[in-house]
């Protein structure tokens, strides 16, 4: 009796499944999503590393030896052109210059003197009670008067430009950088005070290379062309080290002639507007310059399966089974698809989502 409730269940259990035909559950086909190769056009970012300057930096330095007396600025403030920035101790310079003017009024009255006599001289001569000698002698009297009145004004001016370099301006509108010294240092023509940023406008410097110059700048043309080639660049965007967009757009204004035979890349700057203030001399990030590309085969990156250094893509034959294709690839810059620069062409199917599940020789179309 212990065995008769098992026989039971499996009798019943043989009836059920001879009921249902006596098949098996089989296994569903799987489908795959397929695409038709077209050609279509791309915007294509060519990204550069960019270090951003004033478009007129100026390196703040005196240009007379002496005490720093005064600093009038503060690091980060905004000045404009001819405010005063520092100032040095005058009083050298003020003595330099009223001996200048001494000396300067020593010679007008040895100049006056000289001319007194030569005109005396030259009424003597006439009346032939003195010789030519002693009128030519009153003659280069006269004329080395004047010179040392003439070297003695240019001490005077000389002078007073000394005295004007006492006090340090702003040669430009800008925003001040750090200062590197203190009231009461001893400061010389070598002594780096600070740097002054003209930020109305900011200067992205980076690096291109040779091979994108040649495509899009082209060797063996006129400085007037080149000019033009430059000016059809695309506007220039400025991302942030943090990813964001700088809201401005710039335009590349400048590429130089050298190309560095080291990285083989050519140095350009890029000039983008700064009304509100917000770059800064010394910052890094991104320039970004969107090249428009036509007629490329473009496809989403999972549709390619990488094995070791080569990149294959499934294709579909006739017969619905997928074949391995390699292709040649480039990136399209969006993060999510690839340029396919060789290995398809225009109208091949292949295999989208779940190309990484596919086997040579599968079929994948039911």
């Amino acid at each position: 009796m212990k065995y008769c409730k098992p026989l039971f269940v499996l009798g019943l259990l043989a009836w059920v499944f001879a009921s249902c035909g006596g098949e098996m559950p089989q296994q569903t086909p799987t489908s795959y999503e397929t695409l038709t190769i077209q050609k279509s056009d791309i915007t294509l970012p060519v990204k550069f590393s960019a270090k951003m300057h004033g478009q007129n930096d100026a390196t703040i330095m005196p240009q007379v030896s002496g005490q720093l007396m005064q600093i009038c600025v503060s690091e980060g403030q905004q000045v404009k052109k001819g405010e005063t920035l520092f100032v040095i101790d005058s009083r050298n310079a003020q003595l330099e210059l009223e001996a200048a003017e001494a000396n300067l009024m020593a010679a007008e009255a040895n100049l006056s003197s000289a001319n007194m006599e030569w005109e005396s001289n030259k009424n003597l001569f006439e009346k032939k009670i003195v010789s030519c000698y002693m009128l030519d002698n009153a003659e280069n009297n006269y004329k080395q008067a004047k010179a040392a009145v003439s070297q003695a004004r240019a001490s005077v001016n000389r002078a007073k430009v000394n005295l004007s370099f006492c006090t340090i301006s702003a040669p430009v509108n800008g925003l001040i950088g750090d200062i590197n010294v203190r009231v009461g240092d001893l400061v010389s023509p070598a002594t780096h005070l600070t740097t002054l940023s003209d930020n109305a406008n900011m200067e992205a410097e980076f690096s291109v290379t040779e091979a994108l110059i040649e495509e899009q700048v082209q060797y063996g043309v006129s400085k007037a062309e080149r000019q033009k080639i430059i000016e059809a660049l695309p506007a220039a965007i400025f991302l942030m080290k943090s990813g964001t967009e700088y809201p401005h757009k710039g335009r590349v204004t400048s590429i130089t002639g050298v190309v560095n035979a080291v990285t083989g890349t050519m140095a350009c700057k890029a000039t983008f507007p700064n009304p509100d203030g917000l770059l800064y001399s010394g910052i890094q990030g991104t320039v970004v310059l969107p090249f428009d590309e036509k007629d490329k085969i473009i496809i989403p990156q999972y549709a390619v399966v990488r094995l070791q250094d080569k990149s294959l893509v499934y294709k579909v034959l006739p017969d619905s089974t997928a074949t391995a294709v390699s292709i040649q690839t480039e990136s399209a810059g969006n993060g999510k698809d690839v340029i396919v620069t060789a290995g398809l062409n225009v109208g091949d199917q292949i295999v989208t989502v779940g190309a990484n599940n596919v086997q040579d020789g599968q079929r994948v179309l039911f």
